[in-house]
């Protein structure tokens, strides 16, 4: 079992900077690929941005250029830094990680609770 406890979540005015934390448990699985999901009311949860355990990163298009992800891969955390706020990046956004167990060979999927970002126009 891995847990994911996301931080940084909030109000901003459009334009503004956010930074979202997300923290997993220790855990005997590798944790592999990390990333943020979104999911607006009425809408369908989308990638935001994602980070493989190399670095290797991608991003949604409608962020590129205001988000950054990051990852601390000793403290296992992920780190998503929003510059140039819309109102439309109102959400709730989702941790998700990938873990490997080496014994086994299997790879599992987790989620954070989420944590809402509201942008005010």
């Amino acid at each position: 079992q891995v847990q994911l406890v996301e931080f940084g979540g909030g109000l901003v005015q459009a334009g503004g900077s956010l930074r979202l934390s997300c923290a997993a448990s220790r855990s005997i699985f590798i944790i592999n690929d990390m990333g943020w999901y979104r999911q607006a009311p009425g809408k369908q949860r989308e990638l935001v941005a994602a980070i493989s355990s190399g670095g290797t990163t991608a991003y949604a298009d409608s962020v590129k250029g205001r988000f950054t992800i990051s990852r601390d891969n000793v403290k296992n955390t992920v780190h998503l830094q929003m510059n140039s706020l819309k109102a439309e990046d109102t959400a709730t956004y989702y941790c998700n990680t990938h873990v490997i167990d080496i014994g086994s060979g299997s790879s599992y999927e987790y989620w954070g609770q989420g944590t809402q970002v509201t942008v005010s126009s």
